[in-house]
C-alpha cells in the first residue's frame, strides 16, 4: 500500500523510508550495476544492495513475487525487460544491455532515429559487391574493353580490389619490361640480333602464346566479374557476342607475332645450313668472338640467271663485300662476267687442271661466269658434287688477293619477287634504259628518280641494250645499294611473310646457322657505315688480258682507304684546302653524278654508292 505522500508502508502500518530511483549510468562504465543475468546489483548475496547512506535496501513485502513492485510503490526493479519510464517497454530485449542511446561514448541525438531503425535502408551482413549504379550493356562492354588495355579495371569496378590491383601490378611490370626492351633496340638495332637464334625464336613463340591465353582469360574473367547475369536476356546475348569478338581481336597480335617468328625460323632453316661447309669449316667455339679473331670478313655475292628454259647456273653478277668487323666499313669489288683465264690457288683442285688459267688454251673462252657450272659438270675433278661455289670462291679470292669466307647466291629472277616484297626500289636513272630481249621491246625505264617494280629493277641491272657489260655492272651495284638502304626494319616487319617466302626461293649460301646472330649484328654496322665500290673495268682494267698484280694492288688500296674516312673528315675541318685525296670523289661532283650506263665516264677508284647512284 502507498500513502499520498509517496511513503511506502508495510502491511503492519510501519513507515518505510523512500528509496532513490536508480540511475541508468550509475554502474561501472556508465551501465547499471547488474549481475550476469541483468538483474539489479545485490552485492553478490541475492539481496538488495545498501543505499548511499549505508542503510540496507528494504525487502520486498512478503507474498510478492520477486522483480515486481507493490501496488503504488515508486520503486521499479532494474532487471531485464524493464524500462526507465513507466509504461514504455525496454528496447534492449533479453540481453540485459541498455538502449544504444544510453551507451557511453555514443549519446543518441534527440529526434534522430538510429541507423537500424531508419526507413528505406537495410544493413546487409553479406560481403557481396554492390555497384554504385546498375550496370547497363554499354557499361559492361566499356569496362570489359578497358580491361583489354588496363587489365584489372573491370575487377576494381566490380569491387574485387585485391584481384584488380594484382592484375594492374603485373601489367605494369610487363609494360616496363617491354619499354626497356624497346628503348634498348631503338638505341642499337644490334640488340635485336638475339631474335636470329633458333632457340630464342621458339621462346618468343611460347611467350606470345602464353600472353594470348592470358589476355583471353583476363577479358573473360572481367566480363564475368561485372555480373552480366543482372542484364536482361537481350543484353546478355549482345554483350556475350561483342566480348567474344573482342577476345579474338586481343589475341590476334600475339598470334601474328608467333606466326612471323615461325615463318622466319622456317626460312632460316631452309636457307642457312645447320652444319658448317666441309670445305670451309669455321666453328664458332667462342660466342664472344664468332669470327675467330678476324679483322675483316669477305662475302661473295652472286647473282645467277638460272631459269626454267636454261641449263645450269651462270653467275652473271659477282661482287665481293669486304667488311671491317669493328666499324662495318665495306668495300664492294665488282668483277666482270667476261673476265678471262682466271687462275686458281695451289689448294684448288682446278689448279692442276688449269695451271696457266681457266681454259687458257681457248683465246675467246674461259670466262669467269663459267667457272661455277664447269665445276658442277666435272665432279671427278673437284672431288665431289656441287663444288661450283668452292671453285668460284677460290678463283675470285686468288684474283683479288683475299680469302673469301662465305658466299651468297641469289637467283636473279627470284630477285624480282624480293623487290616486289619490299614495295619496289627507288633509284635515280641517269638515262633511258630499254629492256626485254635483244632490242628492248618489252619497255623503257625513263630517266629520273623512279620507283622500279621487281621486273623493272631486274632488267635495269641486266639490260645490255645500247650498252655493254661494264655499264650493266655499274647499274647492278646501284640496285644492290638501293636494296640495302631501303630494306629497313620497318619495311621488313610490315612485309615479312612476302620477304621470307621470296628469300626461300632465291637464296643459297654456305653461311652456317650458328653465325646468323653475329651476321645480323654485322649487318647493322654495315647499314650505318660507309660503303665504297670498285669495279675492274676498262680502260683501267682490261678483262681479256687482266693484270693480276695491278688488281691486287688496287684491292689493297681500296680497303686501306675505306678505313680512313673519319680521319679525313677531321682534317677537312681544320685544313685550308677542301680537296680530298685518294679514291674518294670530290664534293662538287655530287651535284652531277656519274651517268649510267655509259662506260667512258666510269672512274677507276672506289666511289661512294650514294654519289654514284644518287641514292
Amino acid at each position: 500500500m502507498s500513502n499520498r505522500d509517496g511513503v511506502d508502508t508495510t502491511p503492519e502500518g510501519r513507515k518505510r523510508r523512500p528509496t532513490r530511483r536508480s540511475r541508468p549510468n550509475s554502474g561501472t562504465n556508465g551501465k547499471p550495476a547488474s549481475d550476469a543475468n541483468g538483474a539489479a546489483a545485490t552485492g553478490g548475496t541475492g539481496k538488495p544492495a545498501p543505499d548511499a547512506a549505508g542503510t540496507p535496501a528494504p525487502k520486498a513485502p512478503s507474498g510478492s513475487a520477486p522483480g515486481k513492485l507493490v501496488a503504488g510503490s515508486a520503486r521499479r526493479p532494474s532487471g531485464p525487460g524493464t524500462s526507465d519510464k513507466p509504461g514504455k517497454p525496454s528496447t534492449s530485449g533479453k540481453s540485459g544491455k541498455p538502449p544504444a542511446a544510453s551507451r557511453p561514448g555514443k549519446p543518441g541525438k534527440p529526434g534522430k532515429p538510429s541507423a537500424a531503425s531508419r526507413p528505406g535502408k537495410s544493413r546487409s551482413g553479406s560481403g557481396a559487391p554492390r555497384f554504385a549504379r546498375p550496370l547497363t550493356p554499354a557499361s559492361v562492354l566499356g569496362w570489359t574493353a578497358l580491361s583489354a588495355i588496363v587489365p584489372g579495371a573491370a575487377h576494381l569496378r566490380a569491387g574485387h580490389r585485391r584481384t584488380g590491383l594484382a592484375l594492374i601490378s603485373v601489367y605494369a611490370v610487363l609494360l616496363l619490361i617491354v619499354l626497356a626492351m624497346g628503348l634498348s633496340v631503338a638505341g642499337d638495332l644490334a640488340n635485336a640480333s638475339w631474335l636470329a637464334n633458333s632457340s630464342n625464336m621458339m621462346l618468343v613463340v611460347v611467350i606470345a602464346s602464353v600472353l594470348a591465353l592470358a589476355w583471353f582469360a583476363v577479358l573473360t574473367t572481367s566480363y564475368v566479374a561485372l555480373g552480366p547475369n543482372r542484364l536482361d536476356q537481350q543484353g546478355q546475348i549482345i554483350t556475350g557476342i561483342v566480348v567474344g569478338v573482342l577476345c579474338v581481336a586481343v589475341m590476334s597480335p600475339f598470334a601474328l607475332t608467333a606466326n612471323y617468328v615461325v615463318t622466319a625460323r622456317d626460312a632460316i632453316k631452309s636457307i642457312f645450313p645447320s652444319v658448317p661447309d666441309p670445305d670451309n669449316p669455321q666453328a664458332t667455339t667462342n660466342p664472344e668472338d664468332p669470327w675467330n679473331g678476324k679483322d675483316r670478313v669477305n662475302f661473295l655475292l652472286i647473282g645467277g640467271d638460272a631459269a626454267g628454259n636454261r641449263t645450269g647456273v651462270r653467275t652473271d653478277s659477282m661482287n665481293v663485300a669486304s667488311v671491317d668487323l669493328k666499324t662495318g666499313a665495306t668495300v664492294l669489288f665488282s668483277l666482270p662476267r667476261n673476265m678471262q683465264h682466271v687462275r686458281f690457288p695451289a689448294s684448288s683442285p682446278l689448279h692442276k687442271q688449269f695451271p696457266n688459267g681457266f681454259m687458257a688454251e681457248l683465246p675467246n673462252g674461259g670466262l669467269l661466269n663459267e667457272v661455277w657450272q664447269y665445276a658442277n659438270d666435272n665432279p671427278q675433278l673437284m672431288g665431289g658434287k656441287n663444288r661450283g661455289p668452292r671453285a668460284l670462291m677460290d678463283a675470285i679470292g686468288h684474283t683479288l688477293g683475299l680469302k673469301i669466307d662465305y658466299y651468297m647466291l641469289m637467283n636473279m629472277y627470284g630477285f624480282a619477287d624480293l623487290v616486289d616484297a619490299i614495295g619496289g626500289l627507288k633509284i635515280k636513272v641517269e638515262q633511258d634504259v630499254k629492256w626485254g630481249g635483244l632490242y628492248g621491246t618489252a619497255g623503257t625505264i625513263k630517266a629520273g628518280y623512279r620507283k622500279l617494280t621487281g621486273e623493272q629493277a631486274l632488267w635495269y641491272g641486266r639490260s645490255r641494250v645500247g650498252s655493254d657489260d661494264f655499264s650493266r655492272m655499274s647499274r647492278q651495284r646501284c640496285v644492290i645499294g638501293a636494296f640495302a638502304q631501303q630494306a629497313t626494319p620497318t619495311v621488313i616487319l610490315s612485309r615479312f611473310e612476302k620477304i621470307a617466302g621470296a628469300a626461300k626461293r632465291l637464296a643459297q649460301t654456305n653461311i652456317p646457322e650458328s653465325l646468323l646472330q653475329p651476321l645480323v649484328e654485322l649487318a647493322v654496322k654495315v647499314k650505318d657505315a660507309k660503303i665504297t665500290s670498285l669495279q675492274f673495268v676498262p680502260p683501267e682494267f682490261y678483262s681479256g688480258r687482266p693484270d693480276w698484280a695491278k688488281i691486287r694492288v688496287a684491292t689493297r688500296k681500296a680497303i686501306n682507304d675505306s678505313l680512313r674516312p673519319a680521319r679525313r673528315a677531321q682534317t677537312a675541318n681544320v685544313s685550308a684546302s677542301p680537296s680530298v685525296t685518294g679514291s674518294t670523289p670530290a664534293k662538287p661532283r655530287t651535284a652531277t653524278p656519274t651517268q649510267t650506263p655509259t662506260r667512258n665516264t666510269q672512274k677507276a677508284g672506289a666511289q661512294s654508292l650514294d654519289e654514284l647512284c644518287g641514292l
